[in-house]
């Protein structure tokens, strides 16, 4: 009995250390888009990052739209999306105090093989929106207010066109889901590149327009105003902010690759 009471005084002991160890370990917690998540590109720095400063991120995943409102609440430490002029206005109304560019890619205009708008033969992304609407034929949008979604809203205003219809989904999805439903619709939708690089479930969808300048995709890191939420962890925050644009944070974004292709582009290059 004498040793049995000791090794369970042992146990309980070791648990103990190690149950004070876990609450104690440092972490922020950073709300994001569903593009960085689902591309596979957080499960890959984010061991990088852990491995130089100890600290743990713990990610939310949501449309841009989402993430702006988290961070208002004074529920994340910091963001990083992709709505540059969302970002400015987070920081011109006093939520944040700074932000950095620190990776992009582009989006894409997604469609069946078929091509039933003919968009393949756009010159321009709003050419594409007009073939699209014209046509009537399917189109799939997040709708969740995410970077994407805004992105999609402000090229159909460019193209002078106000989406609606039986032909007009919105799914109020993130990105990986929508190519879903693209893909189970034949439908056309614009996405990011990352995303569509990690995308399985292609079925007979297949980029039909890109390149255009309008598309490029900016994704910037946004730190949070002490001044607004003094409960936050701006230290270190601060230091999960500088190391993604480090040489070495930089050099992790630019080294994750699927499919034999990069995903993200670091604005160090």
């Amino acid at each position: 009995m004498r040793f049995l009471r000791r090794a369970l005084g042992g146990l309980i002991l070791s648990l103990g250390l190690a149950t004070t160890a876990w609450a104690q370990a440092p972490f922020i917690t950073v709300a994001s888009t569903t593009s960085t998540e689902q591309s596979g590109l957080f499960a890959h720095i984010l061991p990088k990052f852990k491995e130089a400063t100890g600290i743990e991120v713990r990610v939310v995943a949501v449309g841009t739209g989402q993430a702006f409102a988290i961070a208002r609440r004074g529920d994340a430490d910091i963001l990083l999306v992709h709505d540059t002029a969302g970002e400015e206005k987070f920081i011109a109304e006093g939520y944040g105090i700074a932000r950095t560019d620190v990776m992009y890619n582009d989006f894409v205009l997604i469609g069946p093989k078929s091509d039933p708008a003919k968009v393949a033969e756009a010159e321009s992304i709003t050419d594409a929106l007009q073939r699209i609407a014209k046509a009537q034929v399917p189109f799939a949008s997040r709708g969740d207010d995410s970077g994407t979604h805004r992105t999609e809203l402000r090229m159909w205003e460019l193209a002078g066109i106000k989406p609606g219809g039986s032909w007009y989904r919105e799914l109020g999805s993130g990105m990986g889901p929508t190519l879903n439903t693209a893909a189970a619709m034949d439908a056309y939708v614009l996405a990011d590149r990352a995303t569509w690089i990690a995308f399985d479930n292609r079925q007979n969808l297949e980029i039909l327009f890109e390149g255009d300048k309008a598309l490029f995709n900016q994704y910037g890191s946004v730190l949070i105003n002490p001044e607004r939420h003094p409960h936050l962890k701006h230290d270190l925050a601060k230091k999960w902010h500088d190391w993604l644009i480090s040489s070495n944070g930089q050099e992790a974004i630019a080294s994750y690759k699927l499919r034999g292709q990069q995903l993200f582009f670091p604005n160090a290059e």
